[in-house]
């Protein structure tokens, strides 16, 4: 982690001439984690497409809801850039901040802008390309029969920590040179949920440096052996990387294919176990599990918010006067059920022109997408294989979100079904 200049700031309210200065809206409260729509909807109403809010701290930034106003922002890097060395805020914000693993500088791919991004993000595609998407499918699915064996016998299961949370780590880790199972990558899940998405009394910054020390034993590792893996092809690629590049850009390469995957497994199970649609018809006859995963995509997609972009100078936005060196958040949850897009509220399961791996030159390199879609798909289909009488073990209205303005995933799925040998 970069340290940055500033120091704690306490104050009551945002310095003058911030962007939320009179009316920010608190990005959080029990309300906004359970039905984040709904606040969404509020603040299209009273405030357009780009809304003022209140980060950790009641740090001020801008929330841009509207779908064409996220297109515009992430196709716009001249406009709105990666770096956030230009945030105008860094003074108020203490070295402690929650949101640091997000905003804080690194030599990472994330930060990167024009040439150096195009160069690092071509490092990053070529070595995912060199990833076979029907070995991926066979090794994650060697992944969910065993996870499943785990729990087949006992009838019951809460399947965000045994199943949603573990499988897409595992594959991961696996692409990337890593063993998939073993102390050592629990470790790595339990600090990559942490740095993501931390719960009352982690410490998300501690958490985020014992991911860079375990992502450097690998490359140091695979310098030494390579394989046929993700890092020993970016340490062979012809941009010469460096290492601490390397690690970096290998933190952002986990971290995407984990908790993102896992939500999106978790959304889509909840979705077909909770919706009759696909519930009343579990075992055969349903709506497919790619119109499900589609579907949660658009309506539950699993990074609701993304921080950030940062004003390359002073400029305009849905109506609103951004000043050079602001925060935007990409509301991408927003954005994907924008009414300017869905007037009926209704998805089309053949259309996949959501946002939820962004938009433009910093969205989700290809074909990352892809092997995101191979490892969920293949989650889902083997669960309900194995498992064909799954339900939920309680009322989905019991289900709760987890306290996350970032990520939309679920606290928790307990599901009961007939106990089965494996």
């Amino acid at each position: 982690m970069t340290e940055q200049t500033g120091s704690p700031s306490e104050q009551s309210a945002p310095p003058p001439g911030c962007p939320a200065r009179v009316d920010g809206v608190r990005l959080g409260g029990l309300e906004y984690q359970q039905t984040p729509a709904q606040l969404y909807r509020s603040l299209r109403s009273e405030h357009g497409a780009v809304a003022p809010v209140l980060l950790d701290g009641d740090v001020p930034a801008w929330l841009v809801l509207g779908y064409s106003e996220v297109s515009y922002v992430t196709g716009h890097d001249e406009l709105f850039a990666r770096d956030s060395r230009r945030w105008n805020q860094w003074e108020n914000i203490p070295a402690d901040w929650p949101l640091m693993p997000f905003v804080g500088y690194q030599p990472s791919v994330l930060f990167t802008e024009g040439a150096e991004h195009q160069r690092r993000a071509g490092v990053i595609t070529e070595a995912l390309e060199g990833v076979d998407q029907f070995e991926l499918a066979r090794d994650s699915g060697r992944i969910a029969d065993r996870l499943i064996a785990e729990f087949a016998g006992s009838g019951q299961a809460e399947l965000m920590s045994a199943f949603a949370h573990a499988l897409p780590m595992r594959a991961a880790v696996q692409m990337c040179g890593m063993p998939h199972t073993g102390e050592d990558t629990q470790h790595l899940v339990d600090d990559l949920r942490i740095s993501l998405d931390a719960a009352e009394g982690d410490d998300p910054v501690a958490a985020y440096t014992r991911v860079g020390e375990r992502i450097q034993l690998l490359v140091k590792e695979k310098r030494e052996k390579p394989g046929a893996d993700v890092t020993s092809r970016m340490l062979q690629h012809p941009a010469g990387l460096t290492d601490e590049e390397i690690v970096q850009d290998l933190i952002s390469i986990i971290a995407a294919a984990q908790q993102p995957t896992a939500n999106w497994i978790c959304n889509t199970l909840r979705l077909m176990l909770t919706d009759e649609r696909f519930a009343l018809n579990v075992s055969g006859g349903r709506l497919s599990v790619g119109e499900a995963l589609n579907e949660v995509l658009w309506l539950d997609t699993p990074t609701q918010n993304f921080i950030g972009r940062w004003a390359v100078r002073d400029t305009q936005l849905g109506g609103r006067q951004i000043r050079a060196g602001d925060c935007l958040v990409l509301g991408l949850a927003a954005a994907n059920t924008d009414p300017q897009i869905w007037p009926e509220s209704h998805v089309g399961p053949e259309n996949s022109a959501h946002l939820s791996f962004s938009h433009g030159e910093h969205r989700c390199p290809y074909p990352a997408p892809l092997l995101a879609d191979v490892i969920a798909r293949t989650a889902v289909e083997t669960l309900l294989e194995r498992l064909p009488d799954l339900v939920l073990a309680v009322e989905p209205q019991e289900l709760t979100w987890r306290p996350s303005i970032w990520m939309r995933g679920l606290s928790a799925l307990p599901v009961e079904f007939t106990p089965a040998s494996h």
